[in-house]
């Protein structure tokens, strides 16, 4: 069996975070392929590269070896496709717009590559809402956004999707829904929910829960990601929410355990707008190129 990319890069976002949960977040997939590769990784090393605990996943003495040699393969890797990028030797402007969800849960590591990478890239960010973004990238306000593109409406918009975060139901530490072998909408109809206001949460929620005859039974809505964390910890209602804003505790230390639905859920997808007929400059080229190599995107336009 030979060793895949793909499975050095989980291995080292397990090793970074110490928890599947947080490196499944961070690189946008499920956790049982992480599981799955760092499995195979360990049959083809014959040790075993990490022990498990409570506490989280710990490198073993081979893990920490190995975890070196990773750390050489893509840095070589990233020398590699940083052939493929924009020369760095341009200067120029970029108004970014991003909306909030994107804003904190998923920008902010990129940026600093990005500034990284081309130092003479102005990135200007701005935090607004999707109806704002459509308009000002139209209008020439932004000249690219990075947002939920599952959420985008305006035609005039080229649109390219980088992630897709699938959602599942959160659900405090021993909550009975855990005991349950299938979990669907009808007994999350039977539980107090909790509604997440932004980015047009709300919205996409029931837009998925009016194709079935049950209905969320709502006790509250907030806008703030760290209450609706806490409230469900705390065991005070449950919320279905997307793999990219999971952190399994909340503030006062509680637990969060999430349950994959038996019903289809959309995934929230998170990627670039531009306008259709936008002249591509070298900043919206360098920016572009970047995110096309980080999630293996086709180089070509």
């Amino acid at each position: 069996m030979k060793i895949s990319l793909r499975q050095i890069r989980y291995f080292v976002a397990t090793a970074e975070h110490r928890q599947i949960s947080q490196a499944a977040i961070d690189l946008g997939i499920s956790q049982s392929a992480i599981t799955g590769s760092i499995k195979e990784l360990e049959q083809v090393v014959g040790q075993s590269l990490f022990s498990r605990s409570t506490q989280g996943m710990e490198l073993t003495v081979a893990g920490r070896q190995f975890l070196f040699h990773a750390y050489e393969i893509l840095e070589k890797v990233r020398e590699a496709t940083n052939l493929l990028l924009p020369s760095n030797d341009f200067s120029g402007r970029l108004n970014v717009a991003a909306t909030y969800t994107v804003m904190g849960y998923f920008l902010p590591s990129h940026l600093g590559r990005l500034r990284r990478a081309w130092p003479n890239l102005d990135i200007h960010l701005y935090e607004v809402n999707r109806e704002a973004i459509e308009e000002g990238l139209l209008s020439n306000r932004y000249d690219v956004a990075v947002l939920l593109t599952s959420n985008i409406i305006n035609s005039d918009l080229s649109i390219e999707t980088l992630i897709s975060s699938r959602r599942r139901l959160w659900v405090a530490a021993r909550h009975p829904l855990l005991s349950r072998s299938s979990v669907g909408l009808r007994e999350v109809a039977e539980e107090p929910y909790i509604m997440l206001t932004v980015d047009e949460a709300a919205h996409t929620t029931l837009k998925y829960w009016t194709t079935t005859p049950y209905r969320p039974n709502v006790v509250l809505r907030t806008s703030s990601v760290e209450a609706m964390r806490s409230l469900v910890a705390d065991g005070q209602g449950v919320a279905i929410l997307s793999d990219m804003v999971l952190r399994p505790w909340s503030l006062e230390g509680k637990r969060i355990e999430t349950i994959e639905l038996t019903d289809l859920i959309p995934s929230m997808d998170v990627g670039l707008a531009w306008p259709r007929d936008a002249p591509f400059n070298p900043a919206l080229e360098a920016f572009r190129s970047y995110f096309r190599q980080t999630f293996f995107l086709p180089l070509s336009r």
